[in-house]
């Protein structure tokens, strides 16, 4: 939950860094609580409302987490307007979020494995 709450918290921070675990935390946070939102909505019978409203919260952390870990492989966040090409480019993402990070610190910060 920490690694979730610091992006929140730093969500229009698009210079910088991030690990592989702060990334992908995040991701499986947001998955959980879209699961959790989805399970409430079709109890209550609310017709995507609360996950709308959660999705749109969480998007401009989501950009700038992406923005940061594609730093932290030396990619220019740009990278992610590969993702519009259906299919090839998620796959692009994915093999790049998976990336370890750069040993050394590079163009855009200090390496936070050492921070």
């Amino acid at each position: 939950m920490e690694w979730y709450l610091k992006v929140l918290t730093n969500y229009v921070g698009f210079s910088g860094r991030a690990r592989r675990k702060e990334y992908w935390m995040f991701v499986l946070f947001n998955i959980i609580i879209s699961i959790g939102l989805a399970i409430v909505e079709s109890i209550i019978g609310v017709d995507k409302f609360l996950s709308g409203i959660y999705s749109l919260a969480v998007l401009l952390p989501s950009l700038a987490v992406a923005f940061r870990r594609l730093h932290d492989t030396g990619k220019s966040g740009w990278w992610l307007l590969i993702s519009l090409i259906p299919l090839i480019g998620s796959i692009i993402l994915l093999i790049f979020f998976c990336q370890d990070s750069d040993d050394n610190d590079n163009q855009y910060g200090p390496n936070p494995k050492r921070e």
